[in-house]
């Protein structure tokens, strides 16, 4: 059974992404169509709606620290669920809401879930050096 927080970012990794490869959408529009699948507005896509739009109002600053932290890799060859996972993941650790280890914890379960192989070892060291350089770890 997952944690209601591990429920939150999935679907916050979801509307991320959606939001991502659909430029023309908001974030509101993508959250209506997720409630609409899901029969009504529940708690978890309201809390996920509100952590992907705090990610979103955030999007260019999230987008410069990752681009910087990741090594021979342009923010845009970047995957797009691994680059919104991260973008989740650095708002987190921004935010002090988690503890840092959490924050990269569950960033590396959503690789795992939906992202290839290598996305959990590639997420987990961006996210190490961001944590590092931010003083976390």
């Amino acid at each position: 059974m997952l944690r209601a927080e591990s429920k939150i970012r999935a679907r916050a990794l979801q509307l991320l992404y959606a939001w991502d490869v659909t430029d023309a959408l908001s974030l509101q529009v993508i959250a209506a169509g997720f409630s609409n699948l899901a029969g009504r507005m529940s708690k978890v896509i309201a809390a996920a709606e509100l952590l992907a739009g705090n990610v979103v109002a955030d999007v260019d600053r999230l987008d410069a620290e990752i681009g910087s932290a990741a090594d021979n890799w342009r923010l845009e060859r970047i995957g797009a669920v691994e680059r919104n996972i991260l973008r989740l993941a650095v708002y987190e650790l921004h935010v002090r809401a988690v503890p840092p280890r959490v924050a990269i914890d569950e960033a590396i379960q959503l690789a795992h879930w939906f992202a290839g192989s290598k996305a959990p070892g590639f997420v987990n060291g961006v996210l190490d050096t961001i944590a590092r350089r931010m003083g976390r770890l």
